[in-house]
């Protein structure tokens, strides 16, 4: 490839071109110059800070904040692996070394001829066929020595990526057990039709509806019917909160203001959760149509789909899926024939930042910003995007909307249980035979689903990633519910050869490294509860050190901005209760025991000196 005289002006151009130059797509703008160039030169954002009347410095805190992006440059080949716990099972760490040892390089720095850079992030969302990579944002899941192999090959030969085998970037959807969800018979367009038919009573009548639902004003039969049904259905958000999908969209077309908005969340970064990815790959046309009745039903004319960076493989389908809704007459103007029914989606990377799977910290990402969550009161029904009234759902959530406008609210309150109605996927992974998704009607019991998976030796299950859950095999009869077991979807199993400190361990280091700083009480406390995780792997852990473990989870659970302070000590709380002898094996003293040996940082200049005596050495007692 030939460069331009003026390559970083010229790209920086486009990509004002590409986004409309409008400030609220500076993270858009961002990647695209990430991409192209390997980094983001100061230069360029300067240029940036000009061009969309911004600080310099807001922009240098945008790239900042979000890991896939960098002002050094990263190389030709950025190279990410997986380092959540499922990938470290299955040996990523090895697979990373050897990858290392190959290209001559450390983790975490460039090659001296400027080639590559390789390094972790926290989860690929290929938990069922790890270990794990990505490579300039593409994921390569099912790694094993040869493919590292073959992958350092192709990177010392410079092959660009557009060469490199198909069959390297192959993802599986991995769908194990399907239900409604996943064995419906909608055809593109089945549930638009339905919520328009339910408010046609002649032509002139819908016309005056449809005018009256844009205007904010009561009438609309077709919205308000298919709202009820949607409300009768008790769908709740699938995103692990639970709120009553219908109260939602009710709050957000009640809200005052003309403009609306409706946010698909795909940003499942939860370690141990990828059932998004799959829908996303196999039930796109069922996502988008859930958004549209959505869009009917409060009076939205756009909506954004805000696709985590880790799934950059699935923009180009999903932008094509798009497209064939647009010539179908099922996106852009007069929706179907309906007077006034004008609504479109576009896609929004994210660019690797956990906090962002957060609603209010999406949208904040969503207008160009640093991805953290706001204030709440006020919520986005009233103040979401651009501070309008905005649905945030996820996208099962969506997906199950769109099964309830076509079939309606008893039809989907038949499974279930009575305040779960519905199914639920699961995204299956850990030491089972056969990971991958699974969906059940609400109220399955953990022991089904193991059995299910073939987890023959399972003595652990973490549900709900790491801000859920850890249960024993004495809570494997608990069912899967709003009532019990609440779940966004991850459904991590281990074997009883695992060790339970090694894994909540994993889980604190996630969280220490995704904190996104905003507030003291979690910028500190995780970084602290990771260094307790460490002091007692290092054996230096006294009792004194698991209580402290219980004070900070008081700590953040009352002083965190966030649920991800709120949340972080879970993993950690949950193994001492049901794996406490993982925790007190490690544990050499009674007494309290510093994590770092002073005594032992004085060896060498006892050795200096030729003295080993009592006096040459420190103690604790002596010396407090």
């Amino acid at each position: 490839m030939t460069i331009p005289e003026h390559f970083p002006e010229q790209v920086v151009e486009d990509a004002l071109a590409a986004f409309s130059g409008r400030p609220e797509n500076l993270l858009q703008m961002l990647i695209r110059i990430q991409a192209a160039l390997g980094h983001v030169p100061v230069d360029v954002m300067a240029r940036l800070a000009q061009a969309l009347a911004l600080p310099l410095a807001r922009i240098r805190g945008v790239v900042g904040f979000y890991a896939f992006l960098s002002e050094t440059p990263q190389g030709l080949y950025r190279v990410r692996f997986s380092d959540n716990i499922t990938d470290r099972m299955q040996g990523g760490p090895a697979l990373l070394e050897q990858m290392c040892r190959r290209l001559w390089l450390e983790p975490g720095h460039l090659s001296e001829d400027g080639l590559l850079t390789v390094d972790t992030t926290s989860c690929t969302g290929m938990c069922d066929q790890g270990p794990a990579l990505l490579v300039n944002g593409l994921a390569i899941p099912r790694l094993d020595p040869a493919r590292i192999d073959r992958i350092s090959d192709l990177i010392l030969a410079r092959t660009p990526l557009a060469d490199w085998p198909e069959a390297l970037f192959q993802v599986d959807d991995n769908l194990r057990r399907r239900d409604r969800l996943l064995d419906h018979d909608l055809a593109p367009g089945d549930a638009l039709r339905t919520a328009l038919a339910r408010g046609r009573t002649g032509d002139r009548e819908a016309a005056a509806n449809a005018r009256s639902w844009r205007e904010g004003m009561p009438g609309g039969q077709g919205p308000l019917a298919t709202l009820e049904e949607i409300k009768h259905s008790n769908l709740r958000g699938r995103g692990g909160a639970g709120f009553t999908t219908g109260l939602k969209w009710e709050a957000c077309r009640n809200a005052p203001g003309d403009a609306r908005y409706v946010v698909c969340n795909a940003d499942e970064g939860e370690p141990g959760t990828f059932k998004d990815r799959v829908l996303l790959a196999s039930q796109a046309d069922l996502l988008w149509e859930g958004m549209t009745v959505c869009a009917y039903v409060v009076g939205a004319r756009q909506g954004f789909l805000y696709l985590r960076g880790e799934y950059l493989h699935l923009l180009q389908p999903l932008e094509a899926s798009l497209a064939r809704r647009r010539r179908a007459g099922l996106l852009g103007r007069d929706i179907l024939g309906q007077a006034g029914f004008d609504f479109d989606i576009t896609i929004h990377l994210g660019a690797g930042a956990y906090v962002c799977g957060e609603e209010s910290a999406l949208l904040e990402s969503l207008e160009g910003k640093r991805g953290i969550p706001r204030n709440r009161p006020p919520y986005p029904v009233s103040h979401g995007y651009l501070q309008r009234p905005t649905v945030v759902n996820n996208v099962e959530t969506f997906c199950a909307a769109a099964l309830v406008a076509r079939h309606g609210g008893d039809w989907y309150r038949e499974a279930g249980t009575a305040k779960s109605s519905g199914t639920k996927l699961l995204s299956v992974a850990g030491d089972c035979s056969r990971p991958g998704i699974y969906e059940y009607p609400f109220g399955v019991t953990v022991a089904q689903v193991l059995a299910d998976c073939g987890a023959e030796d399972a003595q652990a299950v973490q549900v709900s990633g790491p801000s859920g859950v850890c249960i024993g095999r004495e809570g494997f009869g608990r069912r899967i519910a709003f009532e019990d077991l609440a779940t966004a979807g991850a459904f991590t199993i281990f074997n009883s050869q695992r060790d339970m400190f090694l894994v909540a361990r994993n889980y604190t280091r996630f969280f220490a490294h995704e904190s996104c700083g905003f507030c003291t009480p979690c910028r500190v406390g995780t970084a602290m509860l990771k260094n307790i995780m460490d002091k007692i792997e290092a054996g230096h852990g006294t009792p004194y050190d698991l209580a402290e473990i219980e004070q900070l989870d008081r700590v953040l659970q009352t002083s965190a901005h966030c649920g991800l302070g709120h949340t972080a000590c879970n993993p950690t709380l949950d193994t001492l209760k049901a794996f406490r002898p993982a925790y007190e094996r490690r544990m050499t003293s009674l007494d309290f025991e510093p994590a770092f040996d002073l005594d032992g940082a004085l060896a060498k200049a006892r050795q200096m000196t030729g003295r080993d005596d009592a006096g040459a050495h420190l103690s604790l007692k002596d010396h407090p």
